[in-house]
């Protein structure tokens, strides 16, 4: 069974975005996150959250057991573009294009019978910031 989460309007740009997205497709949605908690890239956060929400919405809709959640496919679209302008010389200006970002997780899985199954929640702690 397949379930998914969707993060949108991420401001981040796409391209961006795919290189955290490519290293977690396939795995395992505990693996991927602790992937992602060690990760140095700032889409990690984003993509974190929305994986704990992909897992959430399999264990509470779907009963799926945490241990058997694969991610099967991880896809980033481009969003809508913010447009600016940047002042140059002799009066002109040149267009900077502010990208965002659409992003869905699919997980998959088996159903497990919960009252039979003791599963533990998966505990991931929060990413915190990096001082320079």
């Amino acid at each position: 069974m397949e379930t998914t989460a969707t993060l949108k309007n991420l401001h981040l740009a796409p391209r961006k975005v795919r290189l955290v997205t490519d290293l977690i497709k396939g795995m395992s949605a505990i693996e991927a996150a602790q992937q992602l908690e060690f990760s140095r890239k700032h889409a990690a956060r984003s993509i974190l959250k929305l994986l704990r929400s992909a897992i959430a919405n399999a264990e509470h809709n779907h009963k799926m057991a945490i241990q058997t959640l694969i991610i099967k496919n991880a896809v980033v679209d481009g969003g809508a573009t913010l447009h600016r302008w940047m002042p140059r010389a002799m009066g002109r200006a040149t267009p900077i294009r502010k990208r965002t970002s659409h992003i869905t997780i699919t997980l998959v899985g088996t159903e497990s019978n919960l009252e039979t199954v003791s599963v533990e929640p998966v505990v991931v702690s929060e990413v915190e910031p990096q001082t320079k």
